[in-house]
């Protein structure tokens, strides 16, 4: 983390393990009542797995709770997002749910409890530099953007507050970022992009448009 103390980064670590660990534990009636419903009601697998970049922007595999159905159309090929998302799945995005999974990934240190979100692989290279020192940070399952708007935010802005979280960076900034975060989950607000499952693929900053993210 850059211009960082040493203690700080090991506060930060250290706070990541025990509040996974802690939420993990708390949460797991909620976590086998989830994958009961994902199994009945979509079926296998109950976790949806993607690669995402992460740390110095290094690929890993994100956890989350399924909430897509796999429909094709009579060609094979799968449906657009907005059909295949589930009523079960629309719940579970609208409350944030479907993100519990990524606690492992906290727990493993593929990911920070506060950070910037995690996005696909395929946009490593329309970054701008200035774009890519996002990736200066572990990506977090809360950060600034859903803080400030989530989704009802273009990607200009998400950029632009993942970049000032790198330079800004505290323990004190984290947990305003924090508590920001469950009011904004609490509210439901952000959830979808106007006419999007989630939100139209980044194309890059001289082309922003294009389809939906494809993504749980």
């Amino acid at each position: 983390m850059p211009e960082k103390s040493s203690i700080q980064r090991i506060i930060k670590r250290a706070f990541d393990l025990a509040a996974a660990a802690v939420i993990l534990i708390v949460l797991l009636p909620l976590i086998l009542l989830i994958s009961a419903a994902v199994w009945i009601f979509m079926g296998r697998p109950i976790i949806y797995t993607q690669p995402r970049l992460g740390y110095l922007g290094k690929p890993f595999t994100i956890l989350k709770f399924r909430t897509m159905a796999e429909i094709q159309d009579e060609q094979g090929r799968r449906l657009p997002d907005e059909q295949r998302l589930t009523p079960l799945g629309k719940f579970l995005r609208n409350t944030t749910l479907d993100e519990i999974p990524e606690l492992v990934n906290v727990l493993r240190g593929e990911m920070s409890v506060v950070g910037p979100r995690p996005l696909l692989v395929d946009y490593r290279d329309l970054y701008t530099e200035e774009q890519a020192r996002r990736h200066l940070v572990r990506p977090g399952m809360a950060g600034p953007v859903l803080a400030s708007g989530r989704n009802a935010l273009t990607w200009e802005e998400k950029f632009r507050l993942d970049v000032s979280y790198v330079d800004r960076w505290s323990l004190g900034l984290d947990f305003k970022i924090l508590l920001q975060s469950l009011i904004m989950v609490l509210k439901r607000e952000g959830v979808s992009a106007e006419g999007h499952a989630t939100m139209p693929r980044f194309m890059g900053s001289k082309n922003q448009s294009g389809d939906s993210v494809d993504g749980e």
